[in-house]
This record gives C-alpha cells, sequence and structure tokens, in this order.
C-alpha cells in the first residue's frame, strides 16, 4: 500500500507515518516544515519504504498513493494567526490539491479536520451534528474556516466525482514530538513545570479540555481511514474533561515542580468548554481513548524533559 501523509512531519503527522511503516506500507511524508519538523522523523529517513518531499501543498504535485492522509495545516494558533492567508490557503488550495490528486488516482482521502469546527460552542459535549458557534471574522477563523471550507471541499468531491473520504474531527492531542513552543496548554504547562517557571493559565482556568493521548488518536484516524462507508465526520477526542485549572495542577503534581499558578486575559474567542461526544466513533469504529492523562503525561516526560535540556 502506498501512503501519502501530508504535514507528514507534524507531532500527529509524524507518529502516524512511524505506525504506517510499522505497519508495512510505503509511505511518502509531505511537508513544508513551517511547523513540521524533520527530526521528527530522522528515524525513518533510511528505511527503504519511506521517503519525504519538502514542498507547499498550497501548490501543485503528482504523486500517486492509494491512501492519502490529509493533515498539512498548523494547529496551534500561535502560528496559524502568524501567516492567517497562508493558513486559509493551506486548507482551501492545500485540501483542493490533495483532492484533485485522489480524484486523478481513485485514491482514499483522510482529512484531519479540527474540534474548532465547533468554536465556542453552546452544545456541550459537541456531537457530530452540532454546525458550532464560530465567530467568521475573529482571530481565529482563518483555521476555524478554513477547516470548514476544507470539510466542505471534501463532501462536495465526494457528491460529484465519488471521491472517497473520511473526515477526523480532532480534539485536544497530546505526546511526545510537539513542538515544545506550541502555546496550547498541555504542551505550555509541562514545559513550564519542568522548568520550575510560573504556569500560565489564560482566564480564570475554569475553561474545559478533553485531552487525548497520540497513540490513541493515531489508532483512531487508521481505523477511520479503513472504513469502507462514510458517515459524515466523525469525532476522534478524550471524553475525560478536565477544567484548564485542574489540567495544571495535574502536571505540576506529576513532575513535583516548584511553579506558581498565574493568570492572564482570555485570548478573543478562545473556546470555554470542548468535549467530543464519542458515539459515532465508538459504534461505528469500536474505538474509544486508553490512555490515561496520568499516564499519557507520564509517557510524555522523558521527551519533553530532553527537548529543554
Amino acid at each position: 500500500m502506498y501512503i501519502l501523509v501530508t504535514g507528514g512531519c507534524g507531532f500527529i503527522g509524524s507518529h502516524l507515518c512511524k505506525l504506517l511503516i510499522e505497519t508495512g506500507n510505503n509511505v511518502i511524508c509531505l511537508d513544508n516544515l513551517y511547523t513540521g519538523d524533520i527530526s521528527n522523523i530522522s528515524c525513518l529517513l533510511e528505511h527503504p519504504n519511506f521517503s519525504f518531499i519538502e514542498h507547499n501543498i498550497e501548490n501543485c504535485i503528482d504523486i500517486k498513493a492509494d491512501l492519502i492522509y490529509h493533515l498539512a495545516c498548523p494547529a496551534s494558533p500561535k502560528y496559524y494567526q502568524k501567516t492567517p492567508i497562508d493558513t486559509l490557503k493551506t486548507n482551501f488550495l492545500g485540501t483542493m490539491n490533495v483532492l484533485e490528486l485522489a480524484k486523478k488516482y481513485n485514491s482514499k482521502v483522510l482529512l484531519a479536520s479540527t474540534s474548532e469546527i465547533y468554536g465556542d460552542p453552546l452544545e456541550h459535549p459537541q456531537k457530530e451534528t452540532y454546525n458550532g458557534n464560530v465567530n467568521p471574522n475573529g482571530i481565529r477563523s482563518c483555521y476555524d474556516e478554513g477547516k470548514r471550507i476544507s470539510e466542505t471541499l471534501c463532501c462536495e468531491y465526494n457528491r460529484q466525482y465519488g471521491v472517497n473520504i473520511q473526515i477526523a474531527r480532532i480534539f485536544n492531542t497530546y505526546g511526545p514530538y510537539m513542538n515544545i513552543e506550541d502555546g496550547r496548554v498541555f504542551c505550555n504547562f509541562l514545559v513550564q513545570a519542568l522548568k520550575n517557571e510560573d504556569i500560565t493559565i489564560y482566564g480564570n482556568g475554569s475553561q474545559t479540555r478533553s485531552l487525548c493521548y497520540i497513540d490513541d488518536l493515531v489508532d483512531g484516524l487508521v481505523k477511520l481511514m479503513n472504513l469502507n462507508k462514510f458517515y459524515g465526520p466523525i469525532n476522534l477526542g478524550n471524553e475525560d474533561e478536565n477544567t484548564i485549572y485542574n489540567i495544571a495542577n495535574i502536571i505540576k503534581d506529576k513532575v513535583n515542580s516548584k511553579s506558581k499558578i498565574i493568570y492572564k486575559s482570555l485570548p478573543e474567542d478562545d473556546p470555554k468548554k470542548r468535549c467530543p461526544d464519542i458515539g459515532l466513533a465508538k459504534s461505528k469504529l469500536s474505538w474509544e481513548p486508553k490512555i490515561k492523562l496520568d499516564d499519557g503525561i507520564s509517557k510524555s516526560l522523558s521527551w519533553f524533559r530532553n527537548k529543554i535540556k
């Protein structure tokens, strides 16, 4: 099986590439290295069934593959807000380029969409049938609306051209190989705790997140790609919901940190609650996360310690 992974040097993409190689596939990793890091796939570069192409998916490319995992797009607000037009172009032009490849070679596409589709949700937990509460003009909209148009493109290529698709709405994911400058909750808190720096909570800490360990998430992506029927977008995430305050304290206690918790203003349009309803994933994929937060932190610690030395 020949598999193309766009964004394959990123956090999720690199874990996915490794799993696909381990299970006997030929993998082509494509990344422009804006947020992806070539070191994330260094262990694969000499593998005979692996190849890396540095390329911006906004530009056309001709690669024949049986399956395409389309993960290319910065997912951290810190990075996608820095280049919002490119974020939009990646989501529109990049997704269209991927779908054109799929149409040409009869490939199957899995789009890595996001829980940000739901914006600052008025429904809780969020089901796939919820259409969201997104500000189309806010500082996060380049990503939120970008992913929404990516989903629309996939669905229209499926309806008009019969392109075989799956859509994963990915909720907060954590683990080794995250960019330590990522800027999101888990990474910020763990790095600050390990350095004994102030742990920064934006807002009053009552906001919630549901953190899914990377191995669970990648397992869900592969199961979704292997699903024979398209049921619509499917949430992949952990139902174990915690407040930001609790997450900060769990991480602080886990690493025996001397950090103090400080509070700053909540950024514009930052979601107050985030928790998936994964009933569809359970019923259609026989999938749900297995790794608890405490275990996931333990699995992540040595990698983060080595990165901040």
